[in-house]
């Protein structure tokens, strides 16, 4: 019997040119390097910005390393025809573009999917953009924090938070790894479908729209004429030590928490009883659950939710996250290792029972692999 890592990962044989900086491209294009795909991180001569992002350790970036990691480096000024001339080379040997430039820059440059499928007709092109590649918006500029706000997103978020008046500070940036996991979905889907037709396309990822997606009951009560109840909001549960989380999205979990809590009566209180009554009296059911809750401990609580299947949590940092005995079984995070040294890096959250993923290790210096790449498309040395 063939062992598991014996054979090929799911993407091998895959040839990726990565043009992309930052977050989303580059967290795509790490996906795919995860899964097998050789993927080429053309960088300027400064080098993508990530790699000054902190933490800093022996000057290499532990941030650029987690998105970075399993790929290799050239450096290209495209500002030089030679440049340019070596990418069109290099095209000639891919199966996948990705880029996250402003729309128009790569057209500009002579290297946009129309030009580039002349030289590789079977070639997949993906651009990552705030706004997608067409329209009277596509041409603004865009980071994750301006698409929060763009979007509804961080005023639905606003809409829920009572006693609030300001807008959340974004430190967190959803829209970038939304839309990265977009881009691989529509890159894998382009792929498959060149299987049917022997021919590539371009793929448009639209942070805007990643994130509108990402809005379902917002959208829904934005287009009906009509008032709709309040929705349950999952906040903090409180008790005696701490905060707990847990979510009764169905009959049956309301069901369990009731006979968690002790209080079966309130599967017949009218304020209660269904699930429209629910939505209308939220904040008197939590009043009434923290009576419970505030006098037990986290731990208490949360082993009298999951006694009866609830799901519930503690609010934990991630340190403490990190230390659940699921991450080490599940192989959650990889060990990397750049020339600051080693460290722990996200894996992929899926698995595959017939193939091996393989995360990093190595994070690519600038520029380490300039003269291997050429080497391989024939291209000769500078």
């Amino acid at each position: 019997m063939t062992a598991m890592t014996d054979l090929p990962r799911p993407l091998t044989g895959l040839k990726v040119l990565d043009f992309s900086t930052t977050i989303a491209g580059p967290h795509c294009s790490r996906l795919l390097a995860d899964m097998g795909a050789d993927v080429i991180k053309v960088e300027s001569p400064e080098g993508d910005l990530m790699r000054s992002r902190p933490v800093m350790r022996g000057g290499a970036s532990s941030m650029f390393g987690q998105l970075n990691a399993g790929k290799r480096s050239i450096v290209l000024d495209l500002k030089q025809p030679a440049a340019i001339a070596t990418v069109k080379k290099l095209v000639a040997t891919v199966d996948i573009v990705l880029e996250n430039y402003r729309p128009g820059v790569m057209k500009r440059l002579g290297l946009d999917y129309p030009e580039l499928a002349k030289i590789n007709p079977k070639l997949v092109y993906c651009a990552i953009s705030g706004y997608g590649q067409t329209g009277p918006g596509a041409g603004r500029p865009a980071y994750a924090p301006v698409v929060h706000a763009s979007t509804g997103y961080d005023m639905a978020h606003l809409s829920q938070q009572n006693g609030r008046e300001r807008p959340d500070n974004c430190a967190i940036f959803v829209a970038d790894y939304a839309s990265g996991a977009y881009a691989l979905g529509g890159i894998l889907a382009a792929i498959h479908q060149r299987h049917l037709t022997g021919r590539g396309q371009m793929v448009d990822v639209s942070m805007f729209e990643t994130l509108i997606g990402m809005l379902p009951t917002e959208i829904n009560r934005s287009q009906f004429d009509f008032e709709m109840p309040a929705r349950p909001m999952y906040g903090p549960i409180e008790a005696a030590d701490g905060y707990v989380m847990l979510a009764t999205a169905s009959e049956r979990t309301f069901q369990d928490m009731a006979a968690a809590a002790g209080h079966k009566e309130w599967l017949t209180d009218p304020r209660f009883e269904k699930y429209a009554d629910r939505r209308m009296n939220w904040g008197p059911m939590v009043d009434e659950l923290e009576k419970w809750s505030k006098k037990l401990s986290v731990k208490e609580v949360v082993a009298a939710l999951e006694k009866h299947g609830v799901p519930c949590s503690p609010y934990m940092t991630l340190t403490e996250a990190l230390k659940d005995p699921q991450v080490a079984h599940r192989g959650s995070m990889c060990l990397i290792e750049d020339s600051g040294g080693t460290y722990n890096s996200p894996a992929p959250p899926f698995r595959f029972s017939g193939s091996p993923l393989k995360s990093g290790p190595h994070v690519p210096e600038l520029g380490e692999n300039t003269d291997q790449v050429l080497a391989e498309a024939g291209i000769p040395p500078k």
